[in-house]
């Protein structure tokens, strides 16, 4: 039997227009020698990411995916969770598609599709909240709620700005936001308040590129902690607008550290956004680091 690959268009992510190279998608396959077996994501069916993998366990070489960060989720999710785990090749079709930023995967449909096709393995770091993984970031906080809360029509029509929107929007109460936090940083204590907080695989946020400059590698088996501390004056607010405008390092209101593993713990529940979507509240939140646990296709050889 030759190369089978499975193809999973995510229509209703994004601007809509995933479905658009669908027949692209699968003639590229076939003249490569592919068999390929096209089905349509359905949020809220039996059509899922984690209902159509898991049928297809060792049977295919490779799932093409067509959607957004949250598409790319459940699909990582699946693949974490079959025995033979397939290179996965992305085709970004969100809104801000932070991911692929930082994998280098352009944004344009037809380059992507080049790069799903006949780019290069890459093995990534997955990250671990609790019992579901995830590729790019798992926040609690401020605006942390604004990627899974905005209204999907208007992301479909504006983009990254109906985020903008719905941040200022959020404004009164994301400011008045904080959270007690005890947290165990591989094994250091620390405690305080906290009006932000993410594990990040990634330089981009929201579609804001949170570290500037710094090179965030994928594949170190590390990933980023951010914790922003809530400011107790306006003196102190100021202070951390400025760091996130200019240079985030430059602030002592703002903790950044690499973690391979780490426990955040609160007296009440905290909610938590992964991957731009809704993660659960609780309590007590492992999070860890899975080493180049994911292959997918870049670009460039890295």
């Amino acid at each position: 039997m030759g190369k089978r690959a499975l193809v999973l268009i995510n229509k209703s992510a994004g601007t809509g227009k995933a479905g658009n190279n669908t027949f692209a998608i699968a003639t590229g396959l076939a003249e490569r020698g592919y068999e390929p077996i096209v089905y349509p994501i359905i949020p809220g069916s039996g059509l899922t990411s984690e209902t159509i993998i898991g049928r297809y366990d060792g049977q295919v070489d490779e799932i093409v995916c067509s959607g957004g960060d949250g598409t790319l989720n459940h699909v990582v999710g699946a693949v974490m969770d079959i025995k033979d785990k397939p290179v996965i090749s992305y085709i970004p079709a969100g809104s801000t598609n932070d991911f692929a930023k930082g994998l280098g995967i352009p944004s344009v449909h037809a380059s992507a599709l080049e790069v799903a096709l006949d780019g290069y393995p890459f093995s990534y770091d997955v990250g671990k909240m609790n019992n579901r993984y995830f590729n790019y970031v798992a926040a609690f906080g401020a605006f942390s709620k604004v990627s899974y809360a905005t209204d999907q029509d208007l992301k479909n029509i504006l983009g990254y700005a109906a985020y903008v929107i719905s941040a200022i929007s959020e404004l009164p109460q994301s400011l008045g936001y904080n959270s007690h936090m005890k947290i165990d940083i591989d094994g250091e204590i620390i405690e305080d308040d906290y009006v932000f907080g993410a594990v990040c695989n990634s330089g981009s946020i929201g579609g804001m590129n949170i570290f500037g400059k710094t090179d965030v590698k994928l594949d170190d088996g590390e990933m980023e902690l951010l914790l922003i501390h809530a400011p107790k004056n306006i003196v102190e607010f100021n202070e951390i607008l400025g760091a996130l405008a200019t240079n985030i390092e430059s602030s002592n209101l703002i903790t950044i550290k690499q973690v391979k593993k780490v426990k955040f713990m609160s007296e009440t529940e905290c909610e938590w956004t992964v991957d731009g979507e809704f993660g659960g509240a609780y309590k007590e939140t492992d999070i860890s680091v899975i080493n180049k646990a994911i292959t997918i296709k870049v670009k460039h050889k890295k």
